[in-house]
């Protein structure tokens, strides 16, 4: 992180997570249900999940195996040897009343992630991620389906057991705009390592624990340098419920103005775990925030000790992120923000290269980041929809590349075509007559708007050079928009300078 000059009377803020990532596996983490999506409830369920008398767990390996790619992305330490633990707590979604989780033998610890805040570059230290169950989903129902004011509450056991990796990070962070970048960098790297499906409902759920410290109590100009004394006198309340970036980002700057704010009337900051309504915008109230030892953390006794140490070095990982975006500048001459957007998802990346591989890089580059993701967000679509069909795009960079259809044809009409009607570009261009008129016929057309429109010749000709535009429209007109606007330009200024 980086340094910042405290004031005397400054309030700082100190924001840490815990970011729960819902692994992408066919089955559940100690069970054989399937974690498919299903509009039925409590449907994808079996004794083990349901926590029945009598039903054992069984580990789940490919969940270990993602949380062994998640270790390796983030720089974690992962052990020779790891064991899981009962937490116990009572709620409704959690029918075994203890989950199956990891205590102080985590399968990753003492990682880092780094993300860039208006170009500053920070490291974050990531303190431990271990595997755990999910509990179920609760549903609220009437007064609004607020927690604190639904008539009843419905619940719904699919998601139980569904596998867990909990991500916890040092108090690193000092404002709710660097956790959106945070959670932004790490959700690009769950996606790279095909762990983490984004559109899952419930995929990515945070908690966040936010204090606010008076400057006076840290010592030095360095808020990074902020003790543990200072952290252990600051009360603060964990905000639960958050499960996107921008409400993380709005719910933290919700928590932390509603603490400033009574720090400045000269109230105390209880120590509570609060639930983020998004619906209305605010924290209220859940119970007050449990401590370590109210977990009574024992062994789990029917899940033995985990050894990946030999296993892990066979598990590889794809090159990430931040890699191949710094690559793809260096290698193909790129600014940031195209690559950027290049790198947005894997399958952005993967096709540029494809693209790019056949064709120019820059304008590989200007059809997949401009042209296509543009069309693409337009209509609320991912790259993700276009599967099997990746291939017609390309055929349309190369109708373009080789000149036998105008840029501006191609993306304002076969692009969109494409994407609306489902059609291939060969098609869309001999349905439309879109390829590009003949050399000799632009020619004429130049000519006759010459002829045509001596006004606008006269115009030119004083030193309006706006003219020449109102001369290539009507080029363009008569050829259909098939010609090609520069060289109709070059060929206009080429017989009116002549």
């Amino acid at each position: 992180m980086t340094a910042q000059t405290v004031q005397q009377g400054d309030l700082v803020t100190v924001i840490g997570l815990e970011v729960h990532v819902q692994l992408e596996t066919d089955t559940k983490i100690f069970c054989g249900c399937s974690t498919e999506p299903t509009a039925e409830p409590n449907e994808h369920v079996c004794p083990v999940c349901l926590g029945l008398p009598g039903a054992l767990p069984v580990l789940n390996e490919g969940a270990v195996e993602a949380a062994v790619k998640i270790g390796k992305a983030i720089d974690a330490d992962i052990p020779e040897e790891t064991r899981f633990h009962r937490k116990n707590y009572y709620y409704p979604d959690l029918p075994k009343n203890f989950q199956i989780t990891q205590y102080d033998e985590p399968i990753c610890a003492d990682g880092e992630l780094e993300l860039s805040v208006e170009g500053d570059r920070r490291t974050v230290t990531i303190e431990r991620a271990h595997l755990e169950e999910d509990p179920g989903s609760l549903q609220h129902v009437g007064g609004g389906g607020g927690i604190d004011s639904a008539e009843y509450t419905l619940v719904d056991y699919n998601r139980a057991g569904t596998p867990l990796m909990e991500i916890v990070t040092a108090p690193d962070f000092r404002s709710p705009d660097e956790v959106r970048a945070f959670l932004a960098e790490l959700e690009e790297v769950l996606e790279y390592l095909g762990v983490f499906d984004a559109e899952r409902d419930g995929s990515l759920r945070i908690d966040a624990n936010l204090s606010i410290i008076p400057g006076a109590e840290i010592d030095g100009d360095d808020v990074d340098g902020i003790g543990e004394d200072a952290l252990e006198a600051a009360n603060r309340t964990e905000v639960k419920n958050i499960s996107s970036h921008k409400g993380a980002e709005k719910a933290l700057a919700y928590e932390e103005t509603r603490q400033k704010n009574a720090i400045q009337r000269g109230r105390a900051v209880e120590q509570e775990t609060r639930h983020w309504d998004e619906s209305r915008g605010i924290t209220v109230s859940m119970r007050s925030k449990e401590e370590e030892k109210d977990y009574r953390y024992f062994e789990e006794a029917d899940l033995p000790p985990l050894q990946v140490s030999d296993w892990k070095e066979e598990i590889a990982i794809p090159e990430l992120p931040r890699a191949r975006r710094e690559r793809f500048q260096e290698e193909y001459g790129l600014n940031e923000e195209a690559a950027s957007k290049l790198t947005s998802t894997k399958q952005v990346a993967d096709f540029y290269e494809t693209v790019a591989s056949e064709f120019d890089p820059d304008l590989a580059a200007t059809w997949v980041a401009d042209n296509l993701l543009g069309e693409l967000n337009y209509r609320d679509m991912e790259i993700t929809e276009m599967e099997g069909r990746l291939e017609e795009v390309t055929r349309l960079v190369e109708l373009v590349a080789e000149d036998e259809i105008t840029a501006k044809n191609a993306r304002e009409t076969v692009l969109r075509s494409m994407l609306d009607d489902g059609k291939g570009p060969d098609e869309i261009v001999e349905a439309e007559g879109l390829g590009k008129t003949d050399e000799s016929e632009v020619q004429e057309a130049v000519l006759a708007a010459i002829e045509e429109n001596p006004d606008a010749v006269e115009d030119y000709e004083s030193g309006d050079d706006g003219a020449i535009n109102f001369l290539v429209g009507q080029v363009m007109q008569k050829t259909g928009g098939s010609a090609d606007p520069g060289d109709v330009n070059q060929l206009l200024r080429a017989e009116l300078d002549g």
